[in-house]
């Protein structure tokens, strides 16, 4: 069973390269913060210093974290594209994160729906929402 991350990346926005790569790492980021927020004054060091082992990680997301975190990148065309995949997951209880940008460097200051990052998850579900989607 592979583990994995997804993260979906709106092409349409044409927004620079170091851009997508920032809102793509925001939406990586998004789940393990969720974490330690949820964690407050909780979150130390284990006896090895390794932080996620006390963190209150399912089965999945600790098995992600020890093999590799594999992080796959695909493409859409559209935030509605973005929008529906993010339903989808949703209904199938997928850990989700869609990373709204603020508008300060782009998109003229208007909030703007960057990405979407889903996992981590097994791929067999994954790929119930993402298989057909274009590699970025």
């Amino acid at each position: 069973m592979a583990i994995k991350l997804i993260i979906i990346i709106r092409k349409d926005l044409k927004m620079r390269r170091g851009k997508e790569i920032a809102q793509g790492g925001h939406s990586v980021d998004a789940w393990l913060l969720e974490r330690l927020i949820s964690m407050g004054e909780r979150f130390s060091p284990d006896i090895n210093g390794e932080y996620w082992y006390n963190l209150m990680l399912s089965k999945k997301e600790k098995e992600w974290m020890e093999t590799g975190r594999t992080k796959i990148t695909k493409q859409v065309n559209s935030e509605k594209e973005l929008l529906e995949i993010k339903e989808k997951a949703e209904k199938l209880k997928i850990n989700c994160h869609l990373i709204t940008d603020s508008g300060a460097t782009e998109f003229h200051g208007k909030a703007t729906n960057t990405c979407l990052s889903l996992g981590p998850e097994e791929e067999e579900i994954l790929d119930k929402i993402v298989k057909e989607i274009a590699l970025y």
